[in-house]
């Protein structure tokens, strides 16, 4: 990627070492790992090249071809099937832009990652970002048919602490109270979590195979419920929803290849 030989890097390494008068990084003859030195460096380098690339960006923003690398974050599950299949389209009308779409489940750090801009469901929880909603995402009570024959349909939101209930852990967080809007009231249960992933698409797959009673967004279940394989139940009760935002630091212009991305996004979404 930077285009030297292992040998030429080891070497510059060395030469920063021997300037800074401080060892950068430890090694030995499995792996190498940073010192606190180390990271420090890498954390102000990696700063120091955003706003370098920030500033060739500003300077040429009288042409308005959007060009350059943009490095999107996007959840592991939506990322994988609902970004990655734009990816294509939005390249081929964009030719000079270079797209790398990183996709993970657990908080990111857009400055320390070199990321241009993230897309979540939900507001960030950290200051000193800007933060635009993309689309609307109401979230549903769900169970299949299977699941309701077997063991009854719940009337009410204290009915749900009697049956299996499948969690979705989020940031490894296990949250095994439901809270509901009804009659304009705040209502919550806590519930017995059956089974328990922090993955999407595993809870969905149990949810359809009969495990349990399972909270997932529209986007993820919008399908099976059209065609039957899943039940919305408790309708009444109303969850908070799960929008979707983009968001990106304060601290940069959006670039035009950011802007473009954005605005396509929003559409096909």
């Amino acid at each position: 990627m930077l285009g030297i030989t292992p040998p030429a890097a080891t070497a510059r390494l060395a030469s920063i070492e021997e300037r800074l008068g401080v060892r950068l990084v430890n090694r030995n003859t499995r792996k190498i790992s940073l010192t606190s030195e180390g990271d420090i460096y890498l954390q102000h380098a990696t700063r120091l090249l955003n706003d370098l690339r920030e500033m060739d960006e500003l300077v040429s923003q009288g042409n308005k071809t959007p060009r350059g690398l943009l490095r999107v974050n996007a959840p592991l599950g939506f990322g994988r099937t609902m970004i990655a299949p734009l990816i294509p389209e939005f390249v081929a009308k964009y030719p000079e832009i270079e797209l790398e779409l990183n996709v993970t489940d657990k908080p990111v750090n857009l400055i320390e990652q070199g990321l241009d801009l993230s897309i979540r469901f939900g507001e960030p929880t950290v200051d000193g970002l800007i933060v635009s909603k993309i689309a609307s995402n109401r979230r549903f009570l769900c169970a299949s048919p299977l699941y309701l024959e077997k063991h009854g349909t719940p009337r009410t939101i204290e009915d749900l602490a009697q049956h299996a209930c499948i969690v979705h852990r989020q940031n490894d967080d296990l949250c095994k109270t439901w809270k509901f809007l009804h009659n304009r009231n705040t209502e919550s249960v806590k519930v017995r979590a059956a089974l328990s992933s922090n993955d999407g698409d595993i809870i969905t797959g149990w949810a359809l195979s009969g495990k349990g009673i399972v909270i997932r967004s529209e986007w993820d279940v919008a399908k099976y419920l059209e065609s039957g394989r899943l039940k919305h139940i408790l309708a009444e009760y109303i969850l908070p929803n799960a929008d979707l935002f983009v968001y990106y630091p304060s601290s940069k212009n959006l670039p035009a290849k950011a802007r473009v991305f954005i605005d396509f996004i929003r559409v096909k979404l």
